[in-house]
């Protein structure tokens, strides 16, 4: 008797689970306990499906989940990474995972130069969603930018983009003086530090590593 076949005409065909939409701004769940944001989602010269969040949220061998569909299971695996310029490589799994370039109206169309001063940033995380600020300068840092967006823990990560052009990540906050985010009305936060996407994707290529020629998905 062939079981298999005898469960089919039971209970019907079986379906692989549809995949999860993952964007620049969507919550990653890395290792099962730690919250961070992917920066962003494309494809490498190799054609790997590619994306970014801080390093400081885990390291080369660390699994991915969507925080939004978390039934899912893993969905990527972390397989590089620079403690210094703090960024993590992704790998996803092209079958469980549909890429896209917009997330809540907050929109990635492509990689832009770092900002210069008073150029306005936005940022969309997954603790403290959208938020934009003018940008300070560079920061203290090589390859940071100090931008007056609002972050948190879990935004990790969260792209930062000018003129809806990739230019960063979230790295953390510039002070602990100041709160991280608008108090009640008042406006009055530290700045966040942002990685340089420039900085850091030179960094992957010229040391060769999964992500080199990354291009963000385009429009569906």
């Amino acid at each position: 008797m062939l079981l298999g076949a005898g469960l089919i005409g039971a209970t019907g065909v079986a379906h692989a689970a549809a995949p999860v939409t993952l964007g620049g701004g969507s919550g990653l769940v890395v290792n099962g306990d730690t919250l961070c944001t992917l920066t962003a989602i494309g494809s490498d010269r190799s054609g790997n499906l590619i994306g970014f969040t801080s390093a400081h949220c885990g390291g080369p061998g660390a699994v991915v989940a969507s925080e939004a569909e978390q039934d899912a299971g893993i969905v990527g695996t972390m397989v590089a990474g620079n403690d210094v310029l703090d960024y993590a490589v992704i790998k996803f799994d092209p079958a469980k995972v549909r890429p896209v370039n917009e997330i809540n109206g907050f929109r990635i169309d492509g990689i832009g130069p770092d900002p210069t001063f008073g150029e306005v940033a936005c940022k969309l995380g997954r603790t403290t969603g959208y938020s934009c600020g003018v940008t300070w300068g560079p920061g203290q840092q090589p390859g940071t930018i100090v931008n007056q967006v609002c972050g948190q823990p879990g935004d990790s990560g969260a792209p930062v983009t000018v003129d809806n052009k990739l230019v960063g990540m979230i790295h953390g906050a510039f002070s602990e003086d100041l709160p991280t985010c608008v108090v009640k009305f008042i406006p009055l936060h530290t700045p966040a530090v942002t990685m340089s996407i420039n900085t850091q994707l030179a960094d992957i290529t010229a040391k060769n590593r999964p992500g080199s020629g990354f291009v963000p998905v385009g429009p569906a």
